[in-house]
């Protein structure tokens, strides 16, 4: 396109010169057929800006994660001259339509329609523009381009998706003995001790009972016999740009539905807690519970504002988690408040799992690691199959 207008700047100086050397009717008449083509070609992109017609449709505005969406898209031509050359750009940072490469350029004779029925996915949760973005419109001797905005484009409304996972390898070696405690505890209520455990706290060894098993047993605390589960999820938005947030949140969501949706699937007890302006806990029991809570998770508002400690603090001073062997904290950042509260949940007797959602390098946090305070990272573009 560069190389079409120095031709055209090149003809019309050598017009100029033609017209001050040589003069006559051949010269002048080449002159302004050279000045006139640009303002032919802009007039025509007039035209073309002004009649061209798009039509577009997404099935539903409310849509999952994920999941293909019936969409289509049609461009017609209803002026009586060919439309050269438009082309269509679409929204492709968070969604992609499936059998439709970005940029393709179509040529529109008289009474031409292209209709496409195809299929949209969107990437990550939240609410966005989708499909077709703008239109670029070129002359017929494709010295001008010209793009400019879809006045009527199509926001849809994500909800995050539930990944199902089979089993939680970080907590893989110990819900055998969780489940294990919990029996003896229904079943044997004189039984006051339990087998050590990697991380228990010196002071909680029962040294009678020690010397009589000949192995280390510690005192099971008031509570410590329920394997209850508790969720921790930080909601504070890291950054301004959506680029940066939407990929984030919607990975936190995902870990934060896919650890739920597994105790409610084993009618495993389980206390979600998030900051909302203020601490917000949710009870899921089973299935049921579970569908309730999706709900109110894709509702979940992720605010500068929030303060993962505080809601922390708050779930601490609420009692949530007293009753509860294992306690996951869904985290974007390291944080040391965090971590001594994992420290205090490990010396009462329970389990305390940091999931950080990151593609900061954390070894050197990963090595504070035990078996009653564990850290796994989870990259934000990674499948959580095999992460958790």
């Amino acid at each position: 396109m560069k190389m079409r207008r120095w031709i055209l700047l090149i003809l019309w100086l050598l017009s100029l010169v033609a017209i001050s050397f040589y003069g006559g009717a051949v010269s002048y008449g080449f002159f302004f057929g050279i000045t006139l083509i640009p303002v032919v070609a802009a007039v025509y992109l007039l035209c073309v800006f002004f009649r061209f017609k798009i039509y577009q449709r997404l099935e539903s505005r409310n849509v999952v994660c994920g999941q293909p969406v019936p969409y289509f898209f049609v461009l017609q031509n209803d002026d009586h001259f060919a439309f050269t050359s438009v082309g269509v750009r679409l929204f492709s940072s968070f969604s992609f339509v499936e059998k439709l490469p970005d940029g393709i350029s179509y040529e529109l004779l008289p009474g031409d329609k292209y209709t496409f029925e195809t299929k949209l996915v969107c990437r990550y949760r939240g609410e966005y523009e989708v499909g077709v973005k703008e239109i670029v419109i070129t002359d017929f001797l494709r010295l001008f381009r010209v793009s400019y905005r879809v006045p009527e484009t199509i926001k849809a409304l994500v909800m995050p998706r539930v990944v199902r996972i089979d089993e939680l390898q970080c907590i893989a070696d110990i819900q055998a003995l969780m489940q294990r405690e919990t029996y003896r505890a229904q079943t044997e209520p004189d039984v006051v001790v339990r087998d050590y455990m990697p991380g228990d706290a010196p002071k909680q060894i029962h040294w009678k009972a020690t010397a009589r098993a000949q192995e280390l047993k510690v005192r099971i605390r008031t509570g410590e016999e329920k394997a209850g589960i508790a969720i921790l999820c930080d909601t504070k938005r890291y950054s301004a740009d959506n680029r940066e947030y939407l990929p984030l949140e919607n990975k936190m969501l995902e870990v934060l539905l896919a650890l739920t949706s597994y105790f409610a699937e084993r009618n495993m007890a389980c206390a979600v807690c998030y900051g909302q302006r203020g601490m917000v806990r949710r009870h899921v029991q089973d299935l049921r519970d579970f569908d309730a809570f999706y709900r109110q998770a894709a509702a979940i508002d992720f605010a500068k504002e929030e303060s993962v400690e505080e809601t922390g603090r708050q779930a601490m001073a609420g009692g949530i988690w007293q009753d509860s062997l294992i306690l996951f904290f869904v985290l974007h950042v390291w944080s040391d408040a965090v971590w001594e509260m994992a420290q205090q949940i490990s010396e009462s007797g329970g389990v305390a799992v940091l999931c950080l959602v990151t593609d900061e390098n954390l070894d050197e946090y990963l090595g504070l690691g035990s078996v009653r305070k564990r850290i796994i990272v989870i990259p934000v573009e990674a499948k959580l199959e095999g992460k958790l």
